[in-house]
């Protein structure tokens, strides 16, 4: 119930709205989202009858702040309830499709403003369509191959079915217990096909001293196919290294850790460095479905003057001839091509260098890996692999 409302708030309050004299924004917060979670019962629930999720709201209401607030949200939800939810309570979608995807749709305005800039009405209906579903859960094997890992989940009676397209994921069906699948697996991670094609498109040489600048949870240095001699793991938040360092006991895989900022290096030089940097992740809203509430217009310029200090600060660790890999969760321009080409045209001893490590269907007319959720249906990701002069 907590991940449809959040989900669909943007949709539950337009429902709730009229409905409400002085206006819903004036409702008091607690109020607020006990009118949403009787609206999501009643409207998206079939199971729950209409009336004990009256009821529910009504008692809450009754608890949090009287009386007279448990009149108020009993005469409210009655009328949304009446009311139901059909498409003509909303703008059309022909007509007005910003006003359509961000009420039915479920997302900030502002927001679906930007993305209509840049792509047709369909995709960015195909993208919302998908950030309001719920998102399947994959694993990674790091030993064998997903089909020996589909073949051991499968005799244990979990549901599983290799992905394929690319990536090395099995999906798990709905239901699965993620930590029954990881311990039936043999080592392997939960990782979004997304992720998985970032580690991938990495194609880190074997042999090599790698350096992972923004390296928590773990998932792309973990799924890195290459054997490299050597693994920094570094990331500024200590908590999440203590995860890291888990799951790679956890894999029996062998790193060493750093807490640090990625703008002050802890280390002089790599072969390759990874640097997946801090973002406003517009492709992991399916996931992360409080994102998209708070995320505001401002940060993804402030997050683009982050990443433009990072990839400085990375730029200087990589040795002749060595690799960067800059990568982003995120579907914004600013953050990631526009991103990538003013750092070379700052940096003239970098130069983009394609591979071959992904099928060509993931990769833009640059040559960077390009993943967006309305066309492939995963997570959203971005990254471009740098080549340093020798």
């Amino acid at each position: 119930m907590s991940y449809g409302v959040t989900r669909l708030r943007g949709r539950l309050d337009h429902l709730v709205g009229p409905h409400v004299r002085r206006g819903i924004e004036r409702v008091e917060p607690t109020l607020l989202e006990i009118l949403r979670l009787g609206a999501y019962q009643i409207l998206f629930m079939g199971g729950v009858p209409a009336y004990a999720a009256v009821a529910e709201a009504v008692d809450q209401a009754r608890e949090a702040a009287g009386q007279r607030s448990a009149g108020f949200v009993n005469a409210v939800l009655r009328r949304v309830a009446e009311a139901g939810d059909g498409l003509d309570r909303f703008p059309a979608e022909a007509r007005d499709p910003a006003g359509f995807l961000s009420t039915w749709g479920s997302h900030p305005r502002w927001l679906v403003d930007r993305w209509l800039a840049r792509e047709e009405p369909v995709r960015v209906r195909r993208l919302v369509d998908v950030d309001n579903a719920r998102p399947s859960v994959f694993l990674v094997p790091l030993e064998g191959t997903p089909e020996e890992a589909e073949r051991r989940l499968t005799a244990a009676g979990i549901a599983a079915e290799v992905v394929g397209s690319g990536t090395r994921c099995v999906r798990l069906g709905d239901g699965v217990s993620v930590v029954a699948a990881l311990q039936t697996a043999g080592p392997s991670i939960a990782q979004d096909p997304a992720a998985n094609l970032v580690s991938l498109y990495a194609d880190v040489p074997s042999g090599t001293m790698v350096a992972d600048l923004c390296a928590a949870p773990g998932g792309k240095v973990l799924a890195l196919p290459a054997q490299s001699l050597r693994i920094l793991a570094a990331d500024r938040s200590e908590s999440r290294i203590r995860l890291l360092r888990e799951n790679a006991r956890r894999t029996g895989r062998r790193l060493a850790f750093a807490v640090a900022d990625a703008g002050c290096p802890p280390v002089r030089s790599a072969d390759v460095v990874l640097l997946d940097v801090p973002c406003t992740g517009t492709g992991t809203l399916a996931r992360h479905p409080d994102a998209r509430w708070r995320l505001r217009p401002e940060a993804i310029e402030e997050m683009a003057r982050v990443q433009e200090r990072m990839l400085r600060a990375a730029a200087d660790v990589v040795v002749p001839g060595g690799l960067l890999v800059y990568s982003t969760c995120s579907l914004e321009p600013e953050e990631n091509g526009e991103r990538v080409q003013a750092f070379l045209a700052a940096r003239a001893d970098f130069t983009l260098e394609p591979t071959d490590a992904v099928p060509a269907e993931y990769l833009n007319a640059d040559g960077c890996l390009s993943v967006t959720p309305q066309v492939h249906g995963f997570d959203g990701s971005y990254a471009a692999r740098m080549r340093r002069a020798a």
